[in-house]
């Protein structure tokens, strides 16, 4: 699925990519652009985050924004656990219907996480999920 950036999406990548090192495969801007969720490549997590948060913290000191990052998956069972980190992640099936959607399985205790302030979390991870694997909804069970 070939995913189409914004301008302003390929120039946060740029940033981010200068900043930390690592690779970056998307950009989701909040409306009100004060957070950005990096989609970043497999096995770079380490490299964007830095020792201690050091490099993400430069990064959304330099971007004047709240930054979130979620590591890329081939399949997407992996894919969605990732998007809802860090929250415990026990299960996730996909529902091809109608529609195709992903049910979580989410531990208590970490359901709000999952969801997010005012439903960020899920709300990234949805946005992602579609736009990588077409998935018309996550849902948490």
């Amino acid at each position: 699925m070939t995913v189409r950036l914004s301008d302003e999406a390929r120039q946060r990548i740029a940033v981010f990519e200068d900043v930390t090192g690592a690779a970056a495969r998307d950009c989701l801007v909040d409306e009100d652009g004060d957070r950005l969720v990096f989609l970043v490549a497999p096995g770079e997590m380490a490299t964007a985050i830095g020792p201690d948060g050091e490099t993400v913290r430069r990064l959304e000191e330099r971007l004047d924004a709240e930054v979130r990052l979620v590591e890329d998956a081939d399949d997407p069972e992996a894919f969605v656990a990732n998007a809802l980190a860090p929250a415990v992640v026990h299960n996730v099936t996909i529902s091809e219907n109608d529609t195709t959607v992903a049910y979580v399985e989410v531990a208590e205790a970490d359901k709000g996480v999952a969801i997010g302030a005012d439903g960020r979390n899920i709300e990234a991870a949805r946005r992602l999920a579609e736009r990588h694997f077409d998935l018309a909804d996550v849902q948490l069970t």
